[in-house]
């Protein structure tokens, strides 16, 4: 299993790194800055609703600020974190520390990430892309691929500004990991995390631990956010999607979710109108508008004659959430069972 792994990100390269992805259909892991985050939310939509992991890397890679105490650390993350809330609606359960953790991470930062619900990763094989400014594509290849012996590979590649040539190397990449028989996936809670061994420097620190009081309110609160849910299997026709604990929300008995990401996950298309304030989706033939201001659902009816529905239509972080009745009755897939068990929630439409 390879896991592709993009560091830095938003920036223009994303958009080349996603494009690419979807061409070879493969899905991977992005951690992103905050501050990234915050001036290109469109893109961090575009990551989430394409089924891609979205990881925390900081808000702004400060390594001074980062890493002069845990209390600055966790700042930064928690100021991320509600950014990316902010627009996909989830919260970031994993953490990548800019730099990776060998050498700034002392037992403090471990462990206490660790009680707070979080996840923190490395990497198993670095496609040296940062090493200097510039490295060529073909040099990035041979790192990427050092050999093909390994059963898992975390790789670590950076789609921030600058890092065109990453994205060149990207679709060369790709093909040699699956001739040589891979498979790609993303990072969750269910994968085990590569996390480096704190060096000899910062060991047995505590110069800059917390004190008792900050823990209690800080720390321990905090891994409620993560407490484990159950994924939500939706079985249209002869297409099936899950989508995890965080991608989908139940009010007053309804599923809500995020109707690019399963539109497009059922082989359909998505898109947003901004002169109309609409998301318009086209799926199985059958096409609609959903009305954020209104709170409406413009679609043809059985008769050709255009119908106009009130509907569970909001806008969260630049995403449009609509209730699933509602999008499966629109396209003619009406749901005709929904049930609930141990490891799963599922709903199964006509």
């Amino acid at each position: 299993m390879v896991y592709l792994t993009f560091d830095d990100g938003p920036s223009p390269v994303t958009a080349k790194v996603l494009d690419i992805l979807k061409r070879e259909g493969v899905k991977a892991t992005f951690f992103v800055l905050g501050n990234g985050a915050k001036s290109h939310p469109e893109v961090i939509s575009d990551i989430w609703e394409q089924g891609h992991a979205i990881g925390n890397h900081s808000y702004d890679h400060n390594y001074h600020e980062l890493y002069s105490g845990f209390t600055r650390f966790w700042n930064q993350i928690k100021k991320t974190e509600e950014i990316i809330r902010g627009i996909t609606g989830t919260r970031p359960q994993l953490i990548r520390a800019p730099g990776g953790t060998f050498g700034h991470f002392d037992d403090t930062y471990f462990y206490l990430l660790k009680q707070a619900g979080y996840i923190v990763t490395d990497w198993t094989v670095d496609s040296g892309d940062s090493k200097r400014r510039g490295v060529p594509a073909a040099e990035i290849i041979k790192d990427a691929v050092p050999n093909t012996t390994s059963s898992r590979v975390i790789l670590l590649m950076h789609d921030g500004g600058g890092h065109e040539e990453s994205a060149k190397a990207l679709p060369q990449i790709i093909a040699r990991y699956k001739e040589a028989g891979y498979t790609f996936g993303v990072l969750d809670n269910q994968v085990k995390p590569v996390q480096f061994r704190v060096s000899s420097s910062n060991a047995g620190s505590e110069g800059a631990k917390p004190s008792a009081a900050w823990i209690a309110s800080n720390i321990t609160a905090n891994s409620a956010l993560f407490a484990v849910g159950k994924p939500l299997v939706l079985e249209v026709g002869k297409q099936e999607t899950k989508l995890k604990p965080g991608e989908y929300r139940i009010e007053q008995g309804q599923y809500m979710v995020p109707m690019r990401a399963v539109i497009e996950r059922l082989g359909g298309t998505a898109n947003w109108e901004a002169g109309i304030r609409s998301g318009k989706a086209t799926l199985n033939g059958r096409s609609f508008l959903a009305d954020v201001n209104n709170k409406e659902l413009t679609f043809n009816g059985v008769n050709g004659e255009v119908s106009v529905r009130k509907g569970k239509v909001e806008m969260i972080g630049g995403v449009i959430w609509i209730s699933l009745r509602d999008l499966l009755e629109i396209v003619e897939h009406p749901p005709l069972a929904t049930t609930v068990t141990s490891d799963e929630r599922r709903v199964k439409a006509d």
